[in-house]
Parts: C-alpha cells; sequence; structure tokens
C-alpha cells in the first residue's frame, strides 16, 4: 500500500506513535499532503491515540461518525504508518469483520473504535486469530462495565497489543467508575511508555499547543487561542491549519485586519485552502468591500464546485450588487447542491423574485 496519489490527509488529535513533522515529510515524499485537522478537501483522517486523552469517548464518537458519514477513510495511527510503508503489516488472516463480530460478541461500535485506536494486531479486516483472542478479552471487560475508551486508552501501556493475547485482562473501579484495565488478577495496571519515541521537546510542544488551542476555541476564549496558535505558528511557519484557525478566532474578537492577514496567509501556504478562500470572502463582505468578496467566493467555487455555502452567499452578493441574472445563475446550481433545507427554501423564493422582477421589465 502506497500513500493515493494527490491524498490529503488530516490528523485528528496528536500521534503518539509518530512526529507529525517526520510523517508530514513522509507523505509529501509520496506525493500526497498531510495537515492537523480537517477541511473539505481532506481524503484520509487519521486519528491521532493521544485524541483519547483530550476528548471524552462521546466525543470520540461523535467525531468518529461525522467523519465516516462524510466519506473519507478512516485510519488508525498503525494503518497510516502501514500505508506510508514506516511498518511491516501483521501476518495475513482471513478472518472477516462480521466472522470476528459473531464469534466474540463484541458490539460493532467497539470493534470499529477499537480498531481505529489500534487495539488489535489489524486495524481492520481481514483479522487474525490473535485480534480474536483479544476481541473476546475485550468483549468480557465491556461485559464488566468496562466502556471501548478505557480499554483503548489501557492497551498501549505495556508493549505490543499482541502481547495481552497471553494475560489475563481485568476491570478496576476508581471514583466510582469501571475505567482502569488491570493485569493478573488486578494487581498491576496496565503501564509504561508509547511506542516509537522518535519526537523532540519541539515536537511534544507543538502538538500540546495546538490542542490547548483548539480546546480554547471550543470554549470560544478567542484571544487566548489566537495567541496559542501564534505560538505553534512561531514553531511550525508552514501550518496553514492553525494559521487559519487563528484568523477564525481574530476574527471573532473583534481584529478583522489581523483575521485578513491570517487568512491570507493560510492561502499563501495551501493555494487549495477553500475555507480560507470562503471565510476571507465573508470577512470582505462584512467590510463592505464586494468585488474582493466577490473574487474570493470566485476562487472557493472553482477549487469545489459542490461547496453549497459559497455558491449561496456569491448568489446573495449579486443580488444586493443588482445583478439579478447571476444571482438566479447562482441560487439555480445552489438548489442543484441542496434541495430541501431553509437555505434552500430562500434560494427558491430569490428565484422566484428575479423571475418576477425579470417578467416586470421585460412588459
Amino acid at each position: 500500500m502506497t500513500v493515493p496519489a494527490g491524498g490529503i490527509f488530516g490528523v485528528v488529535g496528536a500521534l503518539a506513535a509518530f512526529p507529525l513533522r517526520l510523517a508530514a515529510r513522509e507523505v509529501a515524499r509520496q506525493q500526497g499532503q498531510l495537515r492537523r485537522g480537517v477541511t473539505r478537501r481532506t481524503s484520509h483522517v487519521v486519528f491521532g491515540r493521544t485524541l483519547l486523552a483530550k476528548a471524552g469517548d462521546a466525543e470520540t464518537e461523535r467525531r468518529f461518525a461525522a467523519e465516516r458519514r462524510a466519506g473519507r477513510t478512516l485510519l488508525s495511527e498503525n494503518g497510516f504508518l502501514r500505508l506510508l510503508g514506516l511498518m511491516k503489516a501483521p501476518e495475513a488472516s482471513a478472518l472477516s469483520r462480521q466472522s470476528l463480530l459473531d464469534q466474540s460478541r463484541l458490539a460493532a461500535s467497539d470493534l470499529d473504535l477499537l480498531s481505529l485506536f489500534d487495539a488489535f494486531e489489524h486495524d481492520g479486516e481481514p483479522y487474525s486469530f490473535r485480534d480474536l483472542i483479544l476481541a473476546r478479552k475485550y468483549a468480557g471487560l465491556v461485559a464488566g462495565g468496562a466502556s471501548w475508551g478505557a480499554i483503548a486508552r489501557s492497551v498501549h501501556r505495556s508493549g505490543p497489543v499482541a502481547s495481552l493475547t497471553a494475560k489475563s485482562l481485568n476491570v478496576g473501579s476508581q471514583h466510582g467508575r469501571a475505567d482502569t484495565i488491570y493485569l493478573e488478577g488486578g494487581q498491576s495496571e496496565l503501564n509504561g511508555q508509547l511506542l516509537f519515541d522518535l519526537g523532540s521537546p519541539d515536537d511534544d510542544t507543538l502538538e500540546e499547543l495546538f490542542a490547548d488551542a483548539e480546546a480554547a476555541e471550543e470554549a470560544e476564549n478567542h484571544d487566548a487561542a489566537a495567541a496559542l496558535y501564534q505560538r505553534c505558528l512561531a514553531i511550525d511557519p508552514s501550518d496553514a491549519i492553525a494559521a487559519f484557525n487563528r484568523a477564525n478566532c481574530l476574527r471573532a474578537s473583534g481584529h478583522a485586519a489581523e483575521a485578513a492577514h491570517d487568512y491570507a496567509r493560510a492561502i499563501k501556504l495551501d493555494p487549495g485552502f477553500v475555507e480560507a478562500w470562503f471565510n476571507l470572502a465573508g470577512l470582505m463582505t462584512e467590510q463592505g468591500r464586494e468585488a474582493s468578496a466577490r473574487r474570493h467566493l470566485q476562487k472557493a467555487i472553482a477549487l469545489d464546485q459542490n461547496y453549497a455555502d459559497a455558491v449561496f452567499n456569491l448568489a446573495r452578493l449579486e443580488f444586493d450588487a443588482g445583478n439579478l441574472a447571476e444571482a438566479r445563475r447562482n441560487w439555480v446550481r445552489y438548489l442543484e447542491l441542496d434541495a430541501n433545507s431553509e437555505w434552500a427554501r430562500m434560494a427558491a423564493k430569490g428565484i422566484q423574485f428575479v423571475d418576477l422582477q425579470m417578467a416586470r421589465t421585460a412588459g
């Protein structure tokens, strides 16, 4: 397996097994792109194992479901490294996903999430006999009250997961929760170092800063988030996602000029960054710079012809400028992309209004 030509990889959560800068270098060597976060152009999403320590099970499940609905290819860390040719694939086997489910009685959602965080020898089907043994052990832990997240957070702490096939795993409770997995009758908690510790202090600092910046942005603490993203950019000036996120935070906190600068910076770093073109257009519209907004929206649509929001905003911009024929054309296109939402009803009303105005003019 190799990186698909032109593939765009997004990382959700920091990688535990491999420094992102080295992974990005290898992806680029194989004619792909690797970025933190996910954009419209992202084709593959890598779920970093450190996400388990940053997000709760419910948030991780929500993100997993959203990316799967979007039709992106989802990869575990090990699956990603195997795709890059940086990790040898385990011995081939013939157990299908359904066979593993039938024989282990593990819930399908638990199997998929545990696979995504490399709790098995294989990151997907075909699975091995060792994977079946692990699946049965995990099913027992779930029956004992453990969540898939508690299992995933525990199993990487003692070395390769395949080594757990010969060990007894038990659920331990702490603060009233079944959240710890123990070896050998509960005498020894799973612990140890993560594998592939090839990073540097800068790698660790950058990943922690980016995660903290995302958390601050999520909490709508925009000034703090912008400062943290700036620190990320000081370490890695090539990070278009950090520049874009910082621009969003600056815009939200009322620093329009700085936000425009960082949107432009994100676009310079990644000319195909559709959302950056779109958000910069929105900022230009807020400032009354319609011509600039129009150019940026047209660029976003040229990059992604299915970007419904950009099409709708361009239609509204043309309508406000009195370009009724162009507004109608874009609203018609919008209805091809979205026929059922509230925005679609607004587009349909816009078309009716333009048709009425044109009929009056013709009369």
